[in-house]
């Protein structure tokens, strides 16, 4: 069995965004091929998914929401998984299929999973090494038998994730071998990517419920190979743009939700779909966007960011999507460092003088409770 395409990472957003956008390629040959599965955690709590995610006859994905005006809710079946592996215990043939077989290598990781670790810098592989110490090793064996190109494209929220993660494998590969370096520079594409899906909740043993919007926006480059052809990827020229609406747009408004849940108390078990349904609560989100989020853009030249704020508005108030502040509260603090910090950043750089009280007092609530 060959694997052109090895994913690290389990989670239920992966489930519901590339591995059902390669299920349905495959469909239409029009896919490198199916994929295998690696967890890299060391979770043993998970190995029931491991074995779930490449059950013969796939694992269920549910699409919920409205679409074009209309209620949209259907099942579908994801088959692109063929085979699930563990660092911790199959290192040896993970290292095999990036040697041998490989043409892309994706990653969702959790945040932690790119911090620097103390044995990033062991001469061989660790369990306990970070994601990209992890990832050089299996360049290393990929350049030792021969090295061939390869695309490595990280999913992670990560601005300009591709850029990060090459300057980090660079790194580890330099300290390693310099001419492993050199190869890794010159013939492995690190592709910089954005990810657009509301995934709400996991089905046991494997599966995910998600809306029907989905995007996968892909810096093009020479040399890049993309695991599908799928109508939600789209190769763009400048990835900075559709990043800042999504980072800003999106993303701050659901953590600005949080923010505003957790200075209550952050009791209860809130959805965003009901937050969007207290007329209190959406008319403070509505002016937030219409006072401090959209003059930036305006001052900008975003004129797509109203429309863009409209749509945003329309996917949080999805009826279906059981989509919890709790789980969004996950690393809140950085969280809002990127999605409102950064933003105000942006605001100061353009010269964008419109009051921001609530962005502000948001920012450093989280950093005080940090």
């Amino acid at each position: 069995m060959q694997t052109p395409i090895l994913q690290f990472g389990t989670s239920r957003f992966l489930q519901a965004h590339a591995d059902l956008f390669i299920s349905e390629a495959l469909e239409l040959g029009e896919a490198l091929g199916p994929v295998t599965v690696v967890q890299s955690s060391g979770d043993a709590a998970r190995a029931r998914r491991l074995e779930a995610l490449a059950a013969p006859g796939g694992f269920t994905v549910r699409i919920e929401g409205i679409e074009g005006g209309h209620p949209i809710r259907r099942e579908t079946y994801v088959t692109s998984v063929r085979r699930t592996l563990a660092t911790g215990s199959d290192w040896d043939e993970i290292t095999r299929i990036a040697a041998e077989e490989v043409a892309v290598i994706l990653s969702n990781t959790a945040d932690s999973g790119w911090l620097p670790q103390a044995a990033d810098n062991a001469a061989a592989f660790r369990q306990e090494m970070s994601f990209p110490a992890k990832l050089t090793h299996l360049l290393r064996a990929r350049y030792a038998s021969g090295g061939r190109p390869l695309t490595v494209m990280p999913t992670e929220l990560v601005v300009r994730n591709g850029d990060v993660l090459r300057a980090r494998v660079l790194e580890l590969a330099g300290a390693l071998d310099a001419a492993l370096a050199e190869w890794i520079a010159a013939d492995v594409a690190f592709a910089n990517s954005l990810v657009d899906r509301i995934v709400s909740e996991p089905l046991e043993p494997a599966g995910a419920v998600a809306e029907p919007y989905a995007l996968w926006a892909v810096e093009g480059q020479p040399g890049l190979a993309l695991p599908c052809r799928h109508p939600a990827i789209q190769v763009v020229e400048d990835l900075d743009r559709i990043e800042r609406l999504k980072l800003h747009i999106l993303n701050l408004g659901h953590s600005y939700m949080v923010a505003r849940w957790l200075a209550s108390g952050g009791t209860g078990a809130p959805l965003v779909r009901d937050v969007m349904a207290d007329a209190a609560a959406r008319s403070d989100l509505d002016s937030l966007y219409a006072e401090e989020v959209l003059p930036v853009f305006t001052a900008a030249g975003y004129d797509e960011a109203p429309a863009y704020v409209a749509t945003t508005l329309d996917r949080f108030a999805n009826p279906y999507l059981a989509h919890r502040l709790s789980d969004i509260a996950q690393n809140h603090a950085e969280k809002l460092r990127r999605r409102i910090g950064l933003f105000l950043d942006w605001s100061v750089e353009i010269g964008c003088t419109e009051p921001q009280p609530r962005l502000k007092k948001a920012l450093v609530q989280a950093e005080e409770r940090a």
